[in-house]
């Protein structure tokens, strides 16, 4: 098992855990209903989330990880307004949202610390 893989970081796992779900969601919603606009719009904004945190953890500086983390804030932002977009439409049932939205609530929640966070100790 690579090193990385064994550091725990919470918002890396939960993002790629997050974009393991959207893939299939997406899946679904392209098989079953027959969507394909909404799907591939949750499927980029939800996959990216992960792949700018993975890119943040190998940052060259301080203001690239800012930068890169305030990227991942803002597909996560993204995605859960397509969330609440396929909801609203009929595509996710109310007990499918309340999955999803949790899910990106708590990584958005996440994501705004960690911006937050870097930012502060930026500046001092």
């Amino acid at each position: 098992m690579s090193d990385w893989k064994k550091k725990e970081n919470p918002i890396r796992d939960k993002s790629y855990a997050f974009a393991l779900e959207v893939v299939k969601l997406s899946k679904v919603l392209q098989d079953e209903s027959k969507e394909f606009v909404l799907s591939k719009q949750i499927l980029r904004s939800g996959t990216s989330i992960g792949a700018q945190i993975r890119e943040a953890e190998h940052a060259q500086s301080r203001a690239d990880f800012i930068h890169k983390m305030s990227i991942a804030l803002k597909e996560a932002n993204e995605t859960e307004y397509w969330v609440d977009i396929l909801h609203d439409s009929g595509f996710m049932d109310e007990s499918m949202y309340k999955i999803y939205h949790d899910q990106i609530s708590e990584i958005l929640r996440m994501l705004i610390s960690i911006v937050k966070s870097a930012k502060r100790s930026n500046i001092n």
